[in-house]
């Protein structure tokens, strides 16, 4: 997902694809400790779709700020 494509998502959107992100991250950590990840790349992927989410909802958050 492009961070284009998710400044168009609503904040709840947001909040519930990183929450969906996370635990993905978490099976494919189990998966790699396990043996069963074949394709490691998956886990970088992830957590930077994540890191893009809180850094979109950082944004909008400082933006709220300026306009008090």
């Amino acid at each position: 997902m492009k961070s284009s494509e998710i400044r168009l998502l609503s904040v709840q959107e947001i909040q519930n694809k990183m929450a969906d992100a996370r635990h993905e991250l978490m099976n494919l950590r189990f998966q790699f400790v396990t043996g069963q990840l074949t394709d490691t790349s998956k886990i970088t992927q992830t957590r930077r779709l994540i890191a893009r989410f809180e850094t979109i909802l950082s944004e909008r958050e400082a933006a709220m700020e300026g306009k008090k």
